[in-house]
């Protein structure tokens, strides 16, 4: 059917049962008359496309541990040994290394890696990978090891000419501070996987027309400029808007939700059947989403609902004003956050970080790093984070992880995470050691000692590869610098920096909770989940 048609008969519609429609606008009157359906309001462009795109995607591949010191094995099935040697060589610039005899090392094992590229991911962002010895084996442990560069597809196309979705290297974290029994045969590398490419959404139209994919490109346009591009009569692509970019899942429903035409007594309309949705029906979400696809016609009617009763309504309702550039919900959701009986204070949180004004959100955020809930801390944390805030002094240590630490916390606490970018966080800081401390690691490979009387911590490290060798440092009672003196490369001779003993992300975070747990740190030790790949 003709578009010009489509309209017509839909303000028809709308106009017909306007005269059955009580008023809507504020939320005591949203109980009043029936609901208008969302299909006389209009066709959206989800009615008339489909949306593809921003679905996690698994991916694997094949790659080459290293670093094992006699824990990995020769055996490599055929194909996988050959795609390993062409692969390899066709990283160096010229022959370096015996690439046949690198492969069937004993210090070097072959790996079959497992990642999941998030829905929402962007060119250049990282992700987990999971990394497992091939089953037959005689590989015993991946303790310890480096993954060299490795390609990654959608997963079952080994074999298959496709294309690359992401690479992946870096160092094994092996856990053992769960309760289960440690599998050294498998791993993660932490926020070792990169996606190459950016995920454009793809609009698809249910029937292919010029006409049709002109008006929807131009729809979109005329309210993100340059977010819309018709490359035939049933495709358009997308470009998320930078506003959107930590939300990108959200612009995906803005855009379905986003009605093909606007007339003023037809907007009235669709804004005064998802306010009273919005009020007082279970699906609010989308209810939520249709009004900021409306855009600022929906604010004044918006505003009524800051008072509502029901703080679902408050949350959604300040949101959507914050996303639309109104600043009149700031104050709502700040309640809300600050509520410490309100089950939506992250949400609150989190919406305040997106949109609001960043003195704004840095301040509210500061704010909640000294609540009592440590949820609310470490979301709080989180989001200054994101903002690059002054709270948050950063350290790269050994080029591998983070320390983190904060200050504006009146509770002490180490959290650690398992999945994602490695970071050691400590609130509260400077946390200190107690004076009289004795920590040994497990196999005896690591110790940190001050004995009574003593000015300082002498922290000893057999060598990895010569055990014979003890290294030793020292180092004040204060944790950031326990833990630099330990996890920072050793010195080579000649060059310059701090000296460390070379103790891995996994190493330290077992040391870290052994400390806590033996009163050496006065300190509530925490960890992240590890990662979720099926």
């Amino acid at each position: 059917m003709d578009i010009r048609c489509i309209k017509t008969v839909c303000v028809t519609s709308v106009l017909l049962i306007g005269f059955f429609i009580a008023g809507c606008g504020e939320p005591g009157g949203a109980g009043k008359g029936p609901l208008a359906s969302e299909t006389d309001l209009g066709p959206t462009i989800g009615s008339l496309a489909e949306v593809f795109s921003l679905e996690s995607t698994l991916v694997e591949g094949y790659g080459l541990v290293g670093g094992l010191n006699g824990t990995g094995s020769a055996e490599c099935p055929p194909q996988i040994r050959t795609y390993l040697t062409q692969y390899i060589l066709a990283q160096l610039s010229e022959p370096k290394i015996d690439v046949e005899k690198f492969i069937s090392s004993r210090d070097t094992a072959v790996v079959l890696l497992h990642g999941l590229i998030p829905a929402t991911a962007s060119k250049g962002q990282y992700f987990d990978v999971r990394v497992a010895a091939l089953p037959g084996t005689q590989t015993t442990s991946l303790e310890g090891g480096w993954l060299y560069g490795a390609e990654l597809k959608t997963a079952g196309s080994f074999g298959i000419t496709t294309r690359v979705l992401a690479t992946a290297k870096g160092p094994v974290f092996i856990d053992t501070i769960s309760t289960s029994e440690t599998d050294k045969k498998v791993g993660y590398i932490l926020g070792g996987g990169t996606v190459l490419d950016d995920y454009n959404v793809v609009l698809v139209l249910r029937r292919p027309d010029y006409r049709t994919a002109a008006l929807i490109r131009n729809r979109l346009n005329e309210r993100w400029a340059g977010t819309a591009k018709a490359v035939g009569p049933g495709r358009i692509e997308l470009k998320v808007p930078a506003k959107y970019g930590e939300q990108k899942q959200r612009f995906v429903s803005i855009v379905k939700a986003t009605y093909l035409s606007e007339a003023r007594e037809m907007t009235r309309e669709r804004i005064k059947t998802f306010i009273r949705k919005l009020a007082v029906s279970e699906d609010k979400e989308q209810s939520e989403i249709s009004l900021e696809s409306i855009g600022n016609e929906s604010l004044s009617k918006l505003g009524a609902l800051l008072k509502s009763s029901n703080e679902e309504v408050r949350l959604r309702a300040a949101r959507c004003m914050l996303n639309l550039g109104s600043g009149s919900g700031l104050e709502v959701l700040r309640e809300i956050a600050m509520d410490k009986g309100s089950g939506y204070r992250v949400e609150a949180l989190e919406a305040i970080t997106t949109a609001a004004r960043r003195n704004d959100a840095a301040a509210i955020s500061r704010r909640l790093l000294r609540d009592e809930d440590f949820a609310i801390r470490l979301a709080a944390y989180e989001q200054l984070r994101k903002l690059d805030d002054i709270a948050i002094t950063q350290t790269l240590i050994a080029r591998i992880f983070y320390l983190e630490e904060i200050a504006r916390t009146e509770y002490t606490a180490i959290f650690i995470f398992r999945s994602g970018q490695p970071r050691i966080v400590l609130f509260g800081a400077p946390i200190s050691c107690r004076r009289n401390i004795f920590v040994e690691s497990p196999d005896g490979n690591i110790t940190i000692n001050a004995p009574a009387g003593q000015k300082y911590v002498s922290i000893m490290r057999k060598h990895p590869k010569r055990p014979s060798v003890i290294m030793r440092l020292k180092s004040t009672f204060e944790l950031s610098d326990i833990i630099q003196t330990l996890c920072e490369e050793p010195l080579k001779k000649a060059e310059e920096g701090r000296p460390g003993l070379g103790v891995s992300y996994a190493d330290m975070i077992a040391l870290l909770k052994q400390m806590c747990d033996k009163g050496a740190v006065k300190a509530e030790f925490r960890a992240g989940p590890l990662p979720k790949i099926d």
